[in-house]
């Protein structure tokens, strides 16, 4: 890609998945776009929980036939060393994913320690405004629920900004709908979200509403 637009599908030249980029995340795809120029065969992509990590783990080993490994903090010293190593023999590119830096992991292998000092790290940060909308739209229509038209809207001003947060709040909703064949008007998400706990996560609601 020669552009990052705000947002759009990165579905890599395979196709079979979908991860919307925006500022947030931007940094990240370029890097991990250009695997090509990598210095040392491994880099290290990091994020908070729901932020799609492994979606685009798993779009990058089809653009760069690449091994990744997800959960690498919890994966034990002795499988990354040997990862590195087997990364830079082969001249295979090595994508470590991790909820933290690698300097946050508890590693107790000085050389694997000393190797993951020489990997680059990209972050994938908390979703900006754009993609905050972008996350609760998308999140709506594949849930599979009707909704109403301003309802994306309305989540987006009261919703923690976080990918953990509109996930759970458009699981909740979409269970709701289900459970009682209701359209996902904002009254009723309004309802919905207070009933289910999510009062503490939500803006103060206007009263004109």
């Amino acid at each position: 890609m020669s552009q990052i637009s705000l947002p759009f599908d990165w579905t890599g030249q395979g196709g079979g998945g979908d991860f919307l980029v925006s500022d947030a995340n931007a940094i990240a795809v370029r890097h991990l776009e250009g695997w090509r120029d990598w210095p040392v065969q491994t880099s290290v992509l990091s994020g908070p929980p729901r932020s799609g990590k492994s979606t685009l783990g798993r779009l990058f080993a089809r653009i760069s036939g690449g091994e990744v490994i997800d959960n690498a903090e919890g994966a034990g010293d002795e499988p990354l060393f040997h990862a590195w190593n087997r990364a830079q023999l082969d001249q295979r590119p090595l994508l470590l994913i991790a909820d933290h830096a690698p300097q946050h992991w508890t590693v107790a292998l000085p050389d694997l320690r000393s190797r993951l000092s020489a990997a680059a790290h990209v972050r994938i940060e908390e979703p900006d405004e754009a993609l905050a909308l972008a996350l609760i739209e998308r999140g709506l229509t594949r849930a599979g629920s009707a909704w109403a038209a301003d309802l994306p809207e309305w989540l987006h001003k009261r919703i923690e900004r976080s990918y953990a947060a509109i996930a759970a709040v458009i699981d909740c909703l979409n269970a709701a709908s289900l459970s009682s064949s209701r359209k996902i008007s904002v009254q009723f998400a309004r309802e919905t979200l207070q009933n289910a706990g999510f009062l503490p996560i939500l803006y103060s609601d206007p009263a004109s509403e």
